[in-house]
C-alpha cells in the first residue's frame, strides 16, 4: 500500500477508536496507538497495526515510526497534556500533516501554536449536526467551509414529479441536488432528466440559510 494512505492515530478511546476503523475499511494502513494496554488488546480484533506507546514522548513516537507517516490524527480526550505533548512531539518530528483533537477554543488555539496543522472539535460538531437535523425534513447534516452544507433529506411537494432539469432548484431554491436515492437503493448521481419521487432522499447541497430553507419545504 502507498505511503501516501499511512496515517497514525494516537488514542484509541470513543473518538479515535472508530475513527481508525473507518480508516481502515477505506483502505487506508493505519497504525493505532495508545498508552492503555487494555484498549490495545480490545483494538487488535478490529485493527491490523496497534501498538502501546506513550505519545508523549517523542523518542517513543521515533521508535514507531510517526515520522514516516504523512498524517498523524492526535485523537486523544479529556488529557489536555497527553494531547499538546503529543502533537509537539508530532511537529518535532516533521510529520507533515497533524490533526488534532480539541476540546475547547483555547485548546484548540493552543494546538495550532504547537504544530497541529488542523484541530477539530467532535463533540461540537457532532451537536451542530444534531441541532440541524432536527429542523424539517432533514436527515443528516455535514458543514463545509464558508457556511456551506450537505443536507440529507426527503423530498418536498414542490420538487416532486418533475425532471430536475425543469424544476431548476438553483434557481428556485439556490440548491444543487447531487444525488437520489429510491427506497431499497443506493444513492446515484442526480442527472438532469432524473424525476423526483415522493418517497425518494436527497442530498442537497448549498449555502446553510438556503439548504435548511429546502428542507423545510413541506
Amino acid at each position: 500500500m502507498g505511503k501516501n494512505r499511512d496515517v497514525l492515530v494516537i488514542g484509541l478511546g470513543r473518538f479515535g477508536r472508530p475513527l481508525a476503523e473507518s480508516l481502515e475499511s477505506q483502505g487506508h494502513d493505519v497504525l493505532g496507538v495508545d498508552i492503555d494496554l487494555d484498549r490495545i488488546r480490545s483494538c487488535s480484533d478490529v485493527l491490523t497495526r496497534v501498538v502501546q506507546a506513550d505519545a508523549r514522548d517523542q523518542e517513543a513516537l521515533h521508535q514507531i515510526g510517526a515520522a514516516d507517516f504523512p498524517i498523524a490524527v492526535v485523537a486523544i480526550g479529556t488529557d489536555l497534556e497527553a494531547s499538546m505533548s503529543a502533537t509537539f512531539a508530532l511537529s518535532e518530528l516533521k510529520v507533515p500533516s497533524i490533526w488534532a483533537r480539541a476540546l475547547t477554543e483555547e485548546h484548540g488555539e493552543m494546538l495550532r501554536r504547537i504544530g497541529a496543522s488542523r484541530v477539530v472539535f467532535p463533540e461540537r460538531a457532532m451537536g451542530i449536526r444534531v441541532a440541524h437535523s432536527l429542523i424539517g425534513r432533514a436527515l443528516d447534516y455535514v458543514a463545509l467551509e464558508d457556511g456551506f452544507v450537505i443536507v440529507e433529506t426527503t423530498a418536498p411537494r414542490a420538487a416532486q414529479g418533475t425532471p430536475l432539469a425543469e424544476l431548476s432548484t438553483r434557481q428556485k431554491f439556490r440548491v444543487n441536488v447531487l444525488c437520489v436515492k429510491r427506497p431499497g437503493e443506493r444513492f446515484v448521481q442526480a442527472m438532469p432528466d432524473t424525476v423526483i419521487n415522493a418517497d425518494d432522499i436527497l442530498l442537497v447541497a448549498g449555502l446553510e440559510k438556503d439548504a435548511e430553507e429546502f428542507a423545510r419545504q413541506p
